[in-house]
């Protein structure tokens, strides 16, 4: 095993195998603040920042907000351990979410990606540039799409013939421009959670 730390707020590890991976994951537990990333052997284990679990929050509501005003149903699993051995890929996103198969994982506490499927959708909040590429561990457990914060700007991205591409529109919201949310958010960042609750919904329903 061999590491080297990239910066305070996390630590990269090589040469670790897939029982290793398992066995840190138990020694860390699941009431801790890091989080981790494992591309066939590369580990990433990352602590979030204030900044960083913010924009995570508001982007995260804000999804919740949408999917209420629209009448969508949707489940959200935040940072669950998504992992397939077989892929040896493992990954704990900033938040995940359900909504096409929402039906067929509704209720569920255990998931095992062999015969349940994965998320519809990943959210990644990367200021300040993750040491390990994350798409393709996404891309070896099958998640459709990914919304990517970075910089002030929220990108989307969707899984084609095993490789992410960046597109326009979320397949889970096609009618709304979710490229605005981030100056959304901004704008109201200094008046409150509440205020930026009522503003997503009433930009939505000005949307739609």
């Amino acid at each position: 095993m061999q590491f080297t730390k990239q910066r305070a707020d996390r630590v990269v590890l090589y040469n670790i195998s897939w029982q290793q991976f398992e066995n840190l994951l138990i020694d860390l537990g699941d009431s801790r603040a890091a989080r981790v990333a494992y591309n066939n052997g590369t580990l990433e284990i990352m602590t979030p920042l204030p900044e960083h679990e913010y924009f995570k929050q508001s982007i995260s509501i804000a999804i919740e907000d949408i999917a209420e005003e629209l009448d969508i149903n949707y489940e959200s699993y935040g940072s669950t351990t998504w992992k397939r051995e077989a892929r040896l890929a493992g990954i704990e996103p900033d938040n995940c979410f359900y909504f096409q198969n929402e039906s067929l994982v509704r209720g569920k506490l255990q998931f095992d990606l062999n015969q349940d499927p994965p998320p519809d959708l990943a959210l990644e909040i990367d200021l300040t540039s993750k040491s390990l590429n994350r798409f393709p561990i996404y891309a070896r457990l099958g998640i459709p799409e990914i919304w990517c914060y970075e910089q002030g700007k929220l990108r989307i991205y969707q899984l084609e013939s095993g490789q992410y591409q960046e597109v326009e529109q979320s397949s889970i919201f096609p009618m709304l421009s979710i490229h605005q949310l981030p100056e959304l958010i901004e704008s109201y960042r200094l008046e409150g959670r509440r205020a930026l609750r009522r503003a997503v919904r009433q930009w939505v329903r000005e949307q739609v």
